[in-house]
């Protein structure tokens, strides 16, 4: 009798292991809708409210969220602060409560850092008004992460209806030192929605951890989306500025095979007035980047990808396109070592598991 209550017992727990499994697993596998049009109600269903997500989110987050609080910025004095810098010098360290800060309209010149002691900040600004962060820096003065408008280094960060913005002029081929970054992001889980990154060579650095951007617009002319994050790009347009060369968008920075990293974009477009430019380059032995269901304009170079006169990383990127779509997408004439991707494949790349997003993804506050 009782080893049978034991085998009874334990086909409940793991009964009740499966449906829990089932249910805390599921947002993050079902797959972003191919067609477009869809993917609003996709991510409606995917990514609920915190009242309809409790106890199944992370618990430190659940309990930032649960007392949030609302400090404003404004540069006509009228808020709470003048600049964002004093704003979040005003959270305390080892913060434990969402803080939103509101941003007025305008442009706000300075150089912003948002330390790893400080997670739970959301910046917030006006849809139709979008406030601007902007700065000067390049890596000749700085370092190129050090050059960042500003560099997010905590937890649980979010951004939303924001310009990112280097102000610094688009580096001359013979001026070493001219990188300049618009947006450092090396804290995981962070958001980003209709959010614009705006600037020449290095414009977001996806540094490290798990990111998510939505809506976003991100312009560049070489290697400006890179580094070593773990992020899902989705709907998000990447527009390749001519700087009359050669040009890259991505350089992902991967170079161990145990690096979970990497970067998938879903449902994006590519625009810009560049001709030829890569989708990305093998900057490091491992890069891990996949386009899915995006809309490639011709500024693409038919070639794809480079192997960053390296032919022996050829062996080693993981570079790969699933289902896309426009003039520069025809699979006929890339190089060798892309990878065109079955539905199987493409599978990990099209949900929120990639980023485990279930676990701490939100929609951004109205």
């Amino acid at each position: 009798m009782a080893k049978g209550r034991c085998i009874a017992a334990a086909h409940c727990v793991l009964i009740a292991i499966l449906v829990v499994a089932t249910t805390v697993s599921s947002d993050d596998t079902t797959p972003i809708p191919a067609d477009d049009s869809k993917v609003s109600n996709w991510f409606k269903t995917m990514v609920k409210p915190l009242v309809s997500r409790k106890g199944t989110l992370d618990p430190a987050l659940e309990a930032a969220e649960a007392k949030s609080r609302t400090i404003t910025l404004s540069k006509d004095g009228r808020g709470e602060f003048k600049t964002l810098t004093d704003a979040i010098k005003s959270i305390s360290a080892d913060n434990k409560q969402r803080v939103i800060i509101k941003i007025s309209p305008g442009v706000y010149t300075e150089k912003i850092q948002i330390e790893r002691n400080k997670p739970f900040i959301t910046l917030l600004g006006d849809p139709k008004a979008m406030p601007t962060l902007a700065f000067g820096g390049t890596a000749h003065q700085y370092g190129t992460l050090y050059s960042a408008t500003i560099a997010v280094e905590s937890e649980y960060f979010m951004a939303v209806n924001i310009i990112f913005k280097n102000t610094a002029p688009g580096p001359i081929t013979k001026n070493p030192g001219a990188q300049a970054v618009a947006l450092r992001v090396s804290g995981d889980k962070a958001a980003f929605y209709n959010c614009k990154m705006l600037g020449f060579q290095d414009t977001l650095c996806d540094d490290n951890g798990r990111h998510f951007f939505k809506n976003c617009y991100i312009e560049g002319t070489v290697d400006f989306i890179f580094g070593k994050g773990r992020s899902l790009y989705l709907e998000s347009q990447i527009n390749v500025i001519d700087n009359k060369g050669v040009t890259f968008i991505t350089a992902h920075s991967k170079e161990k095979k145990s690096d979970v990293v990497g970067y998938s974009f879903v449902q994006c477009k590519i625009t810009g007035s560049a001709s030829g430019a890569y989708l990305g380059r093998a900057w490091r032995a491992m890069p891990e980047v996949v386009f899915s269901y995006t809309e490639m304009g011709r500024v693409v170079n038919p070639l794809g990808w480079s192997n960053n006169n390296k032919p022996e990383r050829e062996r080693t990127v993981f570079f790969a396109e699933y289902k896309n779509s426009g003039p520069g997408s025809n699979p006929k004439g890339r190089v060798k070592f892309d990878k065109q991707l079955t539905d199987k494949e493409a599978k990990n790349f099209l949900t929120l598991g990639y980023i485990q997003g279930s676990k701490w993804l939100l929609p951004p506050p109205m």
